[in-house]
């Protein structure tokens, strides 16, 4: 409901949003006045959309060598000026995570686009996706635990996020496979639904000339090994992020080895619940990796 979208914010989410501590901000707002917040009836301070943004305007100016006395004599149109400034010259990764944010909390497709495009003009999208959007990514999951921003916040970017993968993987899915003596499966087991780590990996893997089939969310390990029918050599690779659970996984991953690891296949894991794995007990096929980065290390 539109009603629920937040326009308004505690001290505390603006830290967590920000990065500054809420005693930091109060000075800043105490002795120097960079931001006029609301007061609720109980003196509670509160602050809306705007002011979130020109916080996270002073926070990267203030990164970049500027002092809050000088910020503070700046008018909001200077402040703006100086944010462009460094944008042009240094390309700065928090000011697009920044700009990733806003466009987040405001539901603004454009913001999100015009900063892609601005990124993307310097860099590819490989160094997109690892030094912004990763880092935005994590930083998404805490801002939705500590419930700084909401699901709709939350799905509104990763939506955005997949939809540029799925444009870049299609422009090298079109190319014939240049290494053809093994394929990539991936799939997410039942009832998980956190694909872009997996979507991102696919690209990654096409872009090494290998030839991918991506199942998707929810996929039972019997339909998996319908695929061993159809190729000698396959890698299965799979996200748990909160699925299977804790109690679970260790027979999962059992009835994985059993069912897919047939002749040189091997299965490659990643994601949260891999933590609750017994690694003294799998197989020397069955890999569990940390992090993409390690996994795309592996391919």
């Amino acid at each position: 409901m539109i009603n629920d979208i937040k326009t308004v914010f505690s001290i505390k989410d603006l830290e967590n949003l920000s990065g500054i501590k809420a005693h930091t901000i109060r000075i800043w707002e105490k002795r120097y006045k960079v931001l006029e917040p609301m007061r609720t009836d109980t003196n509670i301070r509160m602050y809306n959309l705007s002011s979130l943004q020109k916080l996270l305007n002073i926070t990267l100016l203030h990164e970049y060598g500027y002092k809050i006395s000088k910020i503070a004599t700046f008018s909001e149109e200077k402040i703006q000026e100086s944010v462009r400034e460094i944008i042009s010259k240094k390309n700065s990764q928090n000011y697009a995570i920044n700009s990733f944010k806003m466009a987040m909390m405001n539901f603004d497709q454009e913001i999100f686009f015009n900063t892609f495009d601005l990124l993307i003009a310097e860099k590819s999208f490989k160094e997109v996706f690892k030094e912004n959007f990763l880092p935005l990514l994590k930083e998404l999951g805490l801002l939705w635990q500590s419930q700084t921003i909401s699901p709709a916040n939350e799905h509104f970017m990763s939506h955005l996020i997949r939809q540029k993968i799925l444009i870049y993987t299609e422009g090298i899915q079109i190319l014939k496979p240049t290494k053809t003596h093994k394929v990539f499966v991936l799939s997410l087991p039942l009832n998980e639904i956190h694909q872009i780590g997996l979507l991102y990996l696919q690209y990654e893997i096409l872009l090494q000339g290998y030839k991918t089939i991506y199942l998707g969310e929810s996929m039972p390990i019997e339909n998996l090994e319908d695929i061993t029918r159809h190729f000698s050599t396959i890698t299965f690779v799979t996200f748990m992020t909160v699925q299977p659970d804790r109690t679970n996984v260790n027979q999962y991953v059992k009835t994985m080895e059993q069912k897919l690891l047939l002749k040189n296949n091997e299965i490659w894991l990643m994601g949260k619940m891999t933590e609750h794995i017994d690694r003294k007990n799998l197989s020397q096929r069955t890999f569990i990796f940390d992090s993409i980065e390690e996994t795309i290390n592996k391919i």
